[in-house]
């Protein structure tokens, strides 16, 4: 695919598509441009989070998937996707699909340095894959679009863990089908597990101090059946009511005094901007790939679809009966109830990892620009084709990426940029050095409208890697490409 050049003032003065025409002459017919001129190509619409009334239920914590088999440090495990029926309220069924259960999946829980093999047994009627989020795997593993698994098939994956600890998950990325397969319950957790991060004080007992909390819009029709095909909007699908690990109006009896939470944006395209209902601060301890050097406290946390961050939250000196809430702007998410006498459990020491400083060069190895306008959502003009190498690269060679979120005709929208296959390091954020909470291992950037974003990235293996926008919606509508890195 050729990429254009184009002058950064252009883009920022008119947008992309007003950029690539210039640029191109064709980019774009006239009757389309009219079209999304006249409100053919929407944005997203400002879809409200409904406050949930009634009783809190107990959030749900996902089982810990036990291996098939182990021996030494190799083990196999299997995870089968199917079509179920979950109950969301009391007295309804609701169809779903998951991970080896009917709605969301099992925790696969890894050491550094383990051999891993996974059989993956697609029971639903449609076919599916299975890609590992923030994982450094071959690419024949990463369950790309490449790597369909038919109805009633197997595949089988093998890889090494070889990166740091970490919170990463597992979801579909089928070409057309991932936001839909997404939204009826396909994701689950995979935790990364070292000796480094263990010998710390941190809290460490899953479902008790140390809890993953994936976060989720939704909405439902009368007869509690979710509502995909009335929510759906090209520029990504946002629901009305909250789900926390697949619990709506969830709640969390806590016992010690820290509590570690590993928040998950598993929504197709909604931001969240979590903070405390006690107006306290809480310590976030890792992004999406691993530990950050120190701890940074924080009064808010914004995540995008696909990002991950660690934090801590500090219940002592409540008492029995005293509660907080997890909240997203005005929703409340999760509910931490103190229902006796809190135990010490834990500390967050002054330094969590020893990353060395992200070398910067003021470079640019590659340029990327994102445009996103309901099906018209694109990178660096192009709407992906499988069958089409966009970029080449070789292993073990650093190179600095740059991201252009373009403002559009109706003056843009948030994107996030996801790379498989890596961790990244973010070097700016238009200029600047991102926050410090950014600093540590990355694998989805988020970058508002005109924002312009370089990271440090290099890939470890061979083989074919997609990048692309991780609201769902744009990526199965095509705002995705893919880099083929081979040794030369």
């Amino acid at each position: 695919m050729k990429t254009f050049r184009i002058k950064r003032a252009v883009v920022k003065s008119f947008g992309l598509a007003a950029a690539l025409f210039i640029a191109t002459a064709q980019w774009i017919p006239t009757a389309a441009l009219a079209q999304g001129m006249m409100g053919g190509m929407m944005h997203n619409p400002d879809v409200k989070l409904v406050q949930e009334q009634g009783e809190y239920r107990p959030l749900r914590i996902p089982a810990i998937l036990a291996p098939d088999e182990a021996s030494g440090s190799t083990r196999h495990y299997t995870l089968t996707m199917d079509e179920g029926q979950t109950v969301f309220r009391e007295g309804t069924q609701t169809a779903t699909l998951g991970y080896n259960g009917s709605f969301l999946g099992p925790t696969i829980m890894l050491n550094r340095g383990e051999d891993i093999r996974v059989t993956l047994r697609n029971q639903m009627s449609e076919e599916t894959t299975v890609h590992w989020h923030g994982l450094l795997v071959p690419s024949q593993a990463d369950g790309g679009p490449h790597q369909v698994i038919d109805p009633g098939k197997d595949r089988e994956v093998a890889f090494n863990v070889k990166q740091e600890a970490a919170t990463l998950w597992y979801h579909p990325h089928t070409m057309g089908k991932t936001a839909e397969q997404v939204y009826y319950g396909l994701a689950g957790f995979l935790l990364i597990n070292d000796n480094s991060e263990l010998s710390k004080d941190l809290p460490a007992d899953y479902g008790v101090d140390d809890v993953p909390l994936a976060v989720q819009d939704r909405s439902f029709t009368r007869d509690m059946q979710l509502d995909y095909p009335g929510a759906y909007n090209p520029d990504g699908t946002l629901g009305e009511t909250l789900l926390a690990n697949g619990t709506i109006r969830a709640a969390f009896d806590a016992t010690t005094e820290l509590l570690r939470l590993r928040l998950l944006n598993g929504s197709n395209a909604r931001i969240y901007n979590f903070r405390l209902s006690s107006g306290s601060t809480f310590v976030q301890i890792a992004s999406d790939g691993g530990l950050l050097n120190e701890p940074v406290e924080m009064a808010s946390l914004r995540l995008t679809p696909g990002e991950r961050a660690e934090i801590v939250v500090s219940l002592q000196g409540m008492v029995a009966g005293e509660h907080v809430d997890l909240m997203t702007d005005d929703a409340p998410v999760l509910r931490l109830n103190v229902a006796r006498g809190l135990r010490s459990n834990a500390s967050v020491p002054a330094v969590l990892n020893h990353l060395p400083a992200a070398d910067d060069n003021g470079a640019v190895d590659r340029r990327f620009v994102l445009f996103g306008m309901s099906t018209m959502a694109s990178i660096n003009g192009g709407v992906f084709d499988m069958h089409r190498v966009d970029e080449k690269g070789t292993p073990n060679r650093d190179e600095v990426w740059e991201v252009y979120n373009s403002p559009d005709m109706m003056g843009g929208m948030t994107h996030n940029f996801h790379l498989h296959g890596t961790q990244f390091r973010v070097l700016t954020r238009d200029g600047a050095l991102p926050p410090p909470n950014e600093r540590g291992w990355k694998d989805t950037v988020a970058l508002d409208a005109a924002e312009d974003v370089r990271f440090l990235v290099r890939f470890w293996d061979e083989g074919l890697f997609m990048y692309h926008c991780h609201i769902l919606e744009h990526e199965d509508n095509g705002m995705m490409g893919q880099i083929e890195i081979t040794a030369q």
